[in-house]
Parts: C-alpha cells; structure tokens; sequence
C-alpha cells in the first residue's frame, strides 16, 4: 500500500511551524498532543527540523536536517535528545507503530503478541 515513508509529524524551527499528518486523524488528542509537544520542545532546544516518518517495516524514524548556514544547530545535543526521547517515550512510540502497523500495512497481530 505504502512504499515510501510516511510523515507522521514534525515541527521546523526556520519557520517555527508544526505539520501532522492528517491521514492519521482518527490517533486520540493526547497522542496527537504529545507529538506535537514532543515535536516543538525538540525545535526550541535543538533547532533545525525534526520529522518522524514511518519506514517501509512500519518503524518510526526520527529524522532531523538543519540549513548549512545554520550555527545554532546543535548536532550533539541532537543526538541526545533523540535518544532521550527514544528512551521517555517507548511506549508512546512502540504504539504508533503498532498502530501504523495495523491500519496502514494491514498487518494482522497475534493475540497475546503484546505483554
């Protein structure tokens, strides 16, 4: 059905804008509330751009681009942040997945799959 990456969300600190991707509009406000939050937090701390997409497996990836020009970046930081984030937020994270999984890839889950 899919076979390139799906944007789920992102935020730019060039243009101090959040985009979601409205395919996945049926997701509960407290989701779409988190990413958002999620989003926006990392682009005032860190800069740049950061979008999280889904790859082809249905994993969600987080990606992340600043402008050349762009001094404030902070690649270090980034990295971190991702990390922690990675870390704070697995089941948030884990569940999207899952939740891409089911109703965009049209993948069955086994019951008792999940603990």
């Amino acid at each position: 059905m899919y076979s390139d990456k799906i944007v789920l969300c992102g935020a730019s600190a060039y243009e101090q804008k959040y985009y979601f991707n409205q395919d996945f509009s049926a997701l509960p406000e407290q989701v779409k509330e988190e990413l958002q939050i999620m989003c926006v937090m990392y682009t005032e701390e860190i800069g740049g751009i950061l979008t999280l997409e889904f790859d082809e497996e249905g994993s969600l990836q987080f990606k992340t681009e600043a402008l050349e020009a762009d001094a404030m970046y902070d690649d270090i930081g980034s990295v971190l942040r991702i990390k922690e984030l990675q870390k704070t937020k697995t089941e948030l994270l884990e569940a999207l997945e899952l939740y891409y999984k089911v109703f965009f890839l049209g993948e069955e889950i086994e019951e008792g799959a999940e603990e």
